[in-house]
C-alpha cells in the first residue's frame, strides 16, 4: 500500500521535468513516453497513440461492469515562458502557461495511488491522457478514433486548476461551466486606387469600420439580457500606404456563449450583416465561420455529486457562474455524463492568470487535486450490495 504522502515529492519532480519539455498539440511524443512509462511502472494497463498522442490507462478491480473516465490534458502553449524558474521551458516559444504539466502530475499520483490500493474499487477506471486541447480538438480526435468504444466510461471527469479561486479550493457547476468558443473571419474585397480619387474606389475599410460597429451591437440588440455572451472583435488587417485605398480588408474575431439558440442567433445576426456590408458598399464579402469548441455544458447529478465527494477531500463550493473561457472537455461531455471541475491554485495577491508568461501550476495543490481523483473514482466504483 502506498502512503499518497510519500507520492508528492517524486510528482513535483515529475510535473517539474514535464514543464522543462513542453510539447505543443499533437506532438506530445516525449509527454505521452513519460506518461506511459509512469503508468507501467505501477502496473497499468496501457493505451498509446489514441487520437494521434494521447494515452489511456486501464485499471481493472473488482467484477463489476461499471466505469469511470478520469481525464488530463497534455499540450503545452506556443508562449515564451517568463518565469524564471530553474525548471523553466527548454523549448523556446513553448510553455506549460496553463498548468497542463500539474494536471498531468495529479492524474498520474491517482493512478499510481489506486494500483497501489485497489481495495475499494469494483469496476474499470480509465486514466484519460489527451492531446492537443488548446484550440486543436484532442478531444474529438480521440472520440474519433474509438476512445469510448475502447474505454467505456459510464461518467467522465476533468480538472482544471483555476488562479482566481484560494488554493485549494474545489468548484463546479450543474449545467454550463465553460463558454462556447467560436471565430470568424470576414474578408471584404473592394476595389483599391488612390486616396486622392476615392470616388472610383470601393472602399474596404469604410466597410470594415462599418462592419466592426455593426458587429458589436449584436449582443447588445440581438441576444436575450439574461444570456451570457461576448462578441469580440480581434483582428482588422488592411493597407499599407497613406496614399493608397486598398481592395482589401480583414476582419475577425471570436463569440463566446452558453445556450446553443443565442449561439445560432449571434451566427446568423452575423451573417446578415454581412449581407448586408456587402450591398452597402458594394463590396465582396466572405465569412468563415467556425464553431470550434461546444459550450461546456456539466451533467446535473455528476455536478452535484462532484461537489459531495469534493466536501470530503477539501473545501468545496458551488461556483456562481460559468467562465466564458472554453475547454474542449465539451465534446466529451456531448457523448458521456460528467462534469468538469475547478481546483483553486491562486496564492498571493494577484497572482499570474493562466496563458500568462510568468504563470506556473502550484505545486501545493497536487495533493488535493490526486486525492479528489481517488475519491470521485472510489465513490462512483464503491461496491454495490
Amino acid at each position: 500500500m502506498t502512503d499518497i504522502a510519500d507520492l508528492i515529492a517524486p510528482l513535483v519532480e515529475l510535473r517539474h521535468d514535464i514543464h522543462a519539455y513542453p510539447e505543443l498539440g499533437f506532438a506530445e511524443h516525449r509527454t505521452a513516453r513519460v506518461i506511459a512509462d509512469t503508468l507501467r511502472a505501477a502496473g497499468l494497463e496501457v493505451h498509446e497513440g489514441i487520437g494521434g498522442t494521447g494515452v489511456v490507462g486501464v485499471l481493472r478491480a473488482g467484477a463489476s461492469g461499471r466505469t469511470i473516465g478520469l481525464r488530463a490534458d497534455m499540450d503545452a502553449l506556443p508562449i515564451h515562458e517568463q518565469t524564471g524558474l530553474p525548471y523553466a521551458s527548454r523549448h523556446e516559444g513553448c510553455f506549460h502557461g496553463c498548468g497542463h504539466d500539474g494536471h498531468m502530475a495529479m492524474l498520474l499520483g491517482a493512478a499510481q495511488a489506486l494500483a497501489a490500493d485497489p481495495s475499494g474499487l469494483d469496476g474499470t477506471v480509465h486514466f484519460i491522457f489527451q492531446p492537443a486541447e488548446e484550440g486543436q480538438g484532442g478531444a474529438r480526435a480521440m472520440i474519433e478514433d474509438g476512445l469510448f468504444e475502447r474505454f467505456p466510461c459510464d461518467r467522465v471527469y476533468a480538472l482544471h486548476n483555476w488562479p482566481s479561486l484560494p488554493a485549494g479550493t474545489i468548484a463546479t457547476r450543474p449545467g454550463a461551466i465553460m463558454g462556447a468558443a467560436d471565430k470568424f473571419r470576414i474578408t471584404l474585397r473592394g476595389r483599391g486606387g488612390h486616396a486622392a480619387v476615392p470616388h472610383d474606389t470601393k472602399d474596404s475599410i469604410l466597410a470594415a469600420a462599418s462592419l466592426v460597429q455593426q458587429l458589436n451591437t449584436i449582443i447588445a440588440r440581438n441576444a436575450p439580457a439574461s444570456a451570457n455572451a461576448v462578441l469580440s472583435v480581434t483582428e482588422i488587417h488592411a493597407g499599407h500606404a497613406h496614399n493608397v485605398i486598398p481592395g482589401e480588408a480583414m476582419v475577425g474575431g471570436t463569440v463566446r456563449t452558453f445556450d446553443p439558440a443565442v449561439q445560432d442567433r449571434i451566427e446568423q445576426r452575423i451573417r446578415q450583416i454581412v449581407s448586408g456590408i456587402e450591398a452597402g458598399f458594394e463590396v465582396q464579402a466572405e465569412l468563415a465561420y467556425d464553431r470550434y469548441y461546444p459550450a461546456t455544458i456539466n451533467d446535473a447529478q455528476a455536478a452535484q455529486d462532484a461537489l459531495a465527494v469534493a466536501a470530503t477531500v477539501a473545501h468545496a463550493e458551488l461556483a456562481a457562474e460559468p467562465a466564458a473561457t472554453s475547454e474542449d472537455f465539451s465534446f466529451m461531455l456531448q457523448v458521456r455524463p460528467g462534469a468538469y471541475i475547478w481546483l483553486g491554485q491562486g496564492k498571493g495577491e494577484n497572482p499570474p492568470p493562466l496563458h500568462n508568461p510568468h504563470y506556473d501550476f502550484n505545486d501545493s495543490v497536487l495533493e488535493t487535486g490526486l486525492r479528489l481523483h481517488i475519491a470521485l473514482a472510489r465513490h462512483w466504483l464503491a461496491p454495490q450490495e
